[in-house]
């Protein structure tokens, strides 16, 4: 497989002969106002420009995959670029309605059994926060990638480190994790993605996955940076089985 990180949590995955695109935020930098009651708020989002262009990014894609329809997942742009009759696979039924309104035909929900061209697609659970905040947040999911071909892959989502994560990693046994690790928060409720403890959590609980970690800097309310992660591998010895990506940086397991 090959996973390429675009920017925020958008990735384009080769995985058996097919390519998705997760997560697709396609604006151009300083599009969109900052979010509010969170940090930078002198700053527009996306807070930095994509590394490739939007033809580039879409061009060959087989299918997109939407965690959630938050704003940093899936912006005007990527409903504007993305042809409307490409494969969706959506959380749930109140998503698929939303994405339909914006004029896309072929939509499915995933399941714990969903197939696409022989790759099956497992949807996951995951909790957008803890506490309160989850009210807020809304509901998210992940996706395992499974296929004979291939080593399993787990892309976990907007989701902080709890007991329902432990679960799907000891149910499936990845091998590659991909984490959205940029503990964005607001400036009350706290974490609403996972932070450096929450990915040394990740890490103890996946002895034999590599995990890449991304959703990192590029929307305002971001509250990790890739050089405090860095320093933070290094501290608890992790750097042999965890990549920080750059935008646009890839890599082939």
């Amino acid at each position: 497989m090959n996973i390429k990180h675009i920017r925020n949590a958008t990735l384009v995955v080769e995985y058996a002969n097919k390519k998705f695109l997760i997560d697709p935020m396609l604006a151009e930098k300083g599009t969109y106002p900052p979010f509010p009651n969170s940090p930078r708020q002198d700053q527009k989002n996306p807070l930095v420009s994509l590394p490739t262009s939007v033809d580039n990014i879409i061009n060959g894609i087989d299918a997109i995959i939407l965690t959630h329809l938050h704003l940093d997942h899936f912006d005007e742009v990527a409903k504007e670029a993305l042809p409307k009759d490409i494969k969706m696979f959506v959380q749930n039924e109140e998503d698929a309605k939303e994405v339909r309104n914006a004029g896309f035909q072929n939509i499915e929900v995933l399941t714990e059994d969903t197939v696409f061209e022989g790759i099956q697609l497992v949807k996951t659970k995951g909790e957008h926060g803890r506490g309160e905040i989850l009210k807020l947040a809304g509901l998210v999911c992940g996706v395992v990638f499974k296929h004979s071909s291939e080593k399993t892959l787990y892309v976990a989502g907007d989701t902080v480190w709890y007991d329902a994560i432990q679960e799907e990693i000891d149910k499936h046994n990845p091998e590659i994790i991909v984490v959205n690790g940029g503990d964005n928060q607001f400036f009350e409720g706290g974490s609403l993605v996972m932070g450096k403890e929450d990915i040394y959590e990740v890490y103890k609980a996946a002895p034999n996955a590599q995990i890449v970690v991304v959703h990192m800097e590029a929307v305002n309310h971001w509250g990790l940076s890739r050089e405090d992660l860095h320093s933070f591998i290094q501290d608890k010895d992790m750097s042999s089985r965890v990549e920080v990506p750059e935008d646009g940086e890839e890599y082939t397991f």
